[in-house]
C-alpha cells in the first residue's frame, strides 16, 4: 500500500494540519517526524475547531494510529497538557491510538530558559525562535548529552544524564547571568511527570516496520516548512531540525523505500512568521488585505505572519529538495476579489537574474522579486468542491503555479472545512 509523507513546501503555515486530517481518513497510521511544540496545526471539523502542535493531526479522528517518532523533540508536561485539553474537547487518547518513541530526546524546562535567555541578549542578531526550547533540546541531542524518553524510567540511568546534561548547562547558564540548576529538583520534576508518558512509551520503528508489512498505509506529518530545515533553509533563521522529506525516513526508523508519494503543502500566497529574509513581501495595502482576509496570526505564538504573493521560485526550490511528486494549493479563496495577482518568478541580485535562492544570507537579503502579473478573479472560491466550480481566471492562476513550479497539483483546499478540497489525484492510490 501507499506511503505518504506530507511536508510544507514553504516557511510553515501552509494548512498541514488540514490536509493531514483530509488525508488521515484513508490512513491507518499517522507519525510526526521531527519538530517539537513550536509548529502548530488548527483543524476544522464540522465547526469544530481543534488546535495541535505536538499530537499528530491523525489524533481527531478514531480508528487510527498516532505516534510520535525518534526525530521530534518531546516536552512532556505540554504533552500531557495537550492531551487533556483534547479529552475535554471529547478526544479519546489511550496509549491504543497514541505510541511515543522511547528514544525521543526530551525537552526539559531549562532548554526554554536557554532559549529565552539567548534571544534576549542585544548582542546577537535575533532568530525569531518561539522560545519553547526546540533549538536547545537539539543541540543537547547531537552533543550525546540529551536525557531520552527510555531514560526517565530508571533512576540510575536519569542520575547520570543529569549529571552529563548540567555539567553543559550550567555553564551556559553562568555565561547568561542564570542562575545554575538545581539537580535535585530537576529529576523530581522529571520523575513526577513520567507514569504519565510511560504507557505511551514504545519502539515506534518496530511498529511501523510491522504496520508496513501487513500493507498499513503510513501517513508521515512534518511540521514547519521546507524553508526552515537546518540545511536548505534561509539560515540562521531556521529551525533546529530537517523538515524536508528525506527526514520522514530517519525520524521514524522506517528507511527510506517505505515512502512512494510526497505531498507538498503549499500556501496560494506566502508568509513567514519571524525573521530572515523574504523576497516576495508586501508592506502595502495588498500585503495588509492578504493578512486579514487569511487570518495570518500563529497557532500557537499568536504572531502575525508577514505576508507576500506567490513566490514560485522559493516553491520549484523545495518541490526539488524534498522530492515532492505533488502539491496541495491551500487558502486559494483568500485570493478572491484581488483585480490583479503577482507572482514571483525571478530574482535580480545586484542587476542579475537569479532562478533560486543564493545560499549566502547577505545575498538573500538582497534579492528582490522578479514579478509576473495575472487577472485576479471577482466570483467567490471559497468552499468550491470541483473545478466547474472554479472562475475561469482561478484555474489560470493554478495551472501557473504548476508550470512555474514543475510540479502538478494534487489536491487543492478552498477553506479550512476539510471537506472543502478538490482531489486531483490520491497520494494514497498505488
Amino acid at each position: 500500500m501507499a506511503n505518504v509523507v506530507v511536508v510544507g513546501a514553504q516557511w510553515g503555515d501552509e494548512g498541514k494540519g488540514k490536509i493531514v486530517d483530509w488525508l488521515s481518513e484513508r490512513a491507518d497510521v499517522i507519525a510526526r517526524f521531527q519538530g517539537g511544540h513550536n509548529a502548530g496545526h488548527t483543524l476544522v471539523i464540522d465547526g469544530k475547531v481543534y488546535k495541535l502542535s505536538l499530537l499528530p493531526s491523525g489524533i481527531v479522528r478514531g480508528g487510527k494510529l498516532s505516534v510520535i517518532g525518534n526525530g521530534v523533540v518531546l516536552d512532556p508536561w505540554h504533552l500531557v497538557m495537550e492531551i487533556d485539553k483534547l479529552r475535554a474537547q471529547g478526544v479519546e487518547i489511550t496509549p491504543e491510538n497514541l505510541m511515543v518513541a522511547e528514544n525521543a530526546s526530551l525537552i526539559l524546562p531549562i532548554h526554554g530558559e536557554l532559549d529565552r535567555g539567548r534571544e534576549s541578549q542585544n548582542s546577537v542578531a535575533k532568530i525569531g525562535t518561539t522560545g519553547r526550547g526546540i533549538g536547545p533540546a537539539y543541540e543537547d541531542k547531537v552533543g550525546r548529552r540529551a536525557i531520552r524518553v527510555a531514560d526517565i524510567f530508571d533512576e540510575t540511568t536519569l542520575d547520570a544524564r543529569i549529571g552529563r546534561l548540567l555539567q553543559h548547562h550550567n555553564a551556559l547558564r553562568s555565561g547568561l547571568g542564570l542562575e545554575p540548576v538545581d539537580p535535585v529538583a530537576l529529576k523530581a520534576a522529571i520523575l513526577d511527570i513520567a507514569p504519565a508518558i510511560k504507557p505511551y512509551a514504545g519502539p515506534v520503528w518496530k511498529v511501523l516496520t510491522e504496520a508496513r508489512k501487513a500493507g498499513k498505509r503510513i501517513l508521515f506529518e512534518g511540521a514547519q516548512g521546507a524553508l526552515l530545515d537546518i540545511d536548505f533553509g534561509t539560515y540562521p533563521f531556521v529551525t533546529s531540525s530537517n523538515t524536508i522529506a528525506g527526514q520522514a525516513a530517519t525520524g521514524t526508523g522506517l528507511g527510506p523505500t517505505a515512502i512512494d508519494f510526497v505531498l507538498g503543502i503549499v500556501k496560494a500566497y506566502t508568509t513567514r512568521v519571524g525573521e530572515g529574509p523574504f523576497p516576495a513581501e508586501l508592506f502595502d495595502a495588498d500585503g495588509e488585505r492578504l493578512g486579514e482576509r487569511g487570518h495570518e496570526f500563529g497557532t500557537v505564538t499568536g504572531r502575525k505572519r508577514r505576508c507576500g504573493w506567490f513566490d514560485a521560485v522559493l516553491v520549484r526550490q523545495t518541490c526539488a529538495t524534498s522530492g515532492v511528486s505533488g502539491i496541495a494549493l491551500t487558502k486559494l479563496d483568500v485570493l478572491d476579489g484581488f483585480k490583479t495577482l503577482k507572482i514571483c518568478v525571478g530574482y535580480d541580485l545586484d542587476g542579475v537574474r537569479m532562478d533560486y535562492l543564493p545560499t549566502a544570507a547577505d545575498q538573500q537579503a538582497r534579492c528582490k522579486p522578479i514579478y509576473e502579473e495575472l487577472e485576479g478573479w471577482t466570483e467567490n472560491t471559497a468552499g468550491a468542491r470541483s473545478w466547474a466550480d472554479l472562475p475561469g481566471a482561478a484555474i489560470k492562476y493554478v495551472r501557473r503555479i504548476e508550470e512555474l513550479i514543475q510540479c502538478p497539483v494534487a489536491l487543492l483546499s478552498t477553506s479550512p472545512e476539510r471537506d472543502d478540497t478538490i482531489l486531483v489525484t490520491d497520494p494514497f492510490s498505488d
